[in-house]
């Protein structure tokens, strides 16, 4: 097996990632913003069904819109670009859940890696962002990802629970 990257440096990237509320005016490009999609789509998917979708919204009426539909989001609204991830229900009935969750996390590392911040909007209103983004009925929307460069300086990290109070070894 070969290893591309320094298995520590991988380690450090997931560590240091924080969620990021603040974002800068500037526009992402569009190389960066397809590194951050080519991510998404290499998640792996149940049987390799790859029935995840992306949709780039870079329409301020429109961010400012979805920013309503998130409830603790507000700020979603400052950020340049958000990126909708979408599973398909119909054809994907008992995975698309994990298959659109495997992919958002794997579009945070990449930001991440290019110094671009993100935030997982859980709390909204779904329903509502499906209107505003003219979503079909079995379209499942996980979530909207607000990215930009960030405005202020990277939080400190939460605390985290050691180890072996998580963890627990059957041998």
């Amino acid at each position: 097996m070969v290893i591309m990257v320094d298995p520590k440096e991988v380690l450090e990237l997931i560590k240091s990632r924080r969620s990021i509320r603040c974002f800068s005016d500037d526009m992402i490009p569009d190389d960066q913003i397809n590194m951050i999609l080519e991510a998404g789509k290499w998640a792996p998917t149940a049987s390799n069904r790859q029935e995840v979708r992306f949709l780039v919204i870079k329409d301020k009426d429109i961010l400012n819109k979805l920013s309503e539909t998130a409830i603790y989001g507000k700020f979603v609204r400052e950020a340049p670009i958000l990126i909708a991830i979408i599973g398909k229900t119909h054809e994907n009935p008992n995975w698309y859940v994990q298959d659109t969750s495997l992919a958002s996390m794997n579009m945070m590392l990449m930001a991440w890696s290019l110094d671009i911040g993100t935030c997982w909007i859980g709390s909204m209103d779904r329903k509502a962002a499906k209107q505003i983004l003219n979503l079909k009925k079995d379209d499942f929307l996980l979530t909207i990802l607000p990215f930009g460069y960030l405005r202020k300086d990277i939080p400190n990290p939460p605390p985290r629970k050691e180890l072996e109070d998580i963890t627990k070894k059957i041998e």
